[in-house]
């Protein structure tokens, strides 16, 4: 049965691959690009955030690199930006933690790229279930999520 992230990118024309891997709990980026064979750096993280005022967002983050909340903030203009609690982003995704695409969130939330996902030719992210990827060119994720880039990526 398709996902609602898999039914976002069919009614977009969106060219994806489907990667189903044995999911681990608490396993994240680590494990998924094992399991597919890729670099972590392909895999992108899909964050879900609330500046000050309890807003949410959605980060895409490489699989081996964090989010400078602080630069985060001062890009977008926000005060602060804080990751949410996991019961959180679920009631703003309609997704289980670990499950988490940015594609086909039950809100319509704003979606911020670091910049360097960009530069890439394929990224893997989640599908919308725990251990389900896809793999896809990632300028569709600026054009599907009218997603901001941003330039907030640390090392680990």
């Amino acid at each position: 049965m398709a996902t609602p992230a898999e039914r976002v990118l069919r009614q977009h024309g969106v060219q994806y691959t489907e990667h189903p891997y044995r999911y681990e709990e608490h396993g994240g980026t680590r494990v998924s690009a094992r399991e597919l064979g890729v670099d972590e750096h392909l895999v992108i993280k899909t964050l879900v955030m609330e500046d000050e005022a309890r807003a949410p967002l959605v980060v895409l983050m490489h699989g081996d690199r964090q989010v400078s909340t602080r630069k985060l903030a001062r890009q977008i203009g926000a005060k602060s930006v804080q990751p949410c609690a996991p019961e959180v982003a679920s009631r703003h995704t309609g997704y289980q933690v670990g499950g988490t695409s940015p594609f086909g969130t039950k809100k319509r939330l704003p979606v911020y790229v670091e910049r360097t996902v960009l530069d890439l030719a394929r990224v893997y992210l989640n599908g919308g279930r725990r251990g389900f990827l896809v793999g896809l060119d990632p300028g569709e994720i600026v054009r599907v999520l009218a997603a901001r880039p941003v330039d907030v990526a640390t090392e680990g």
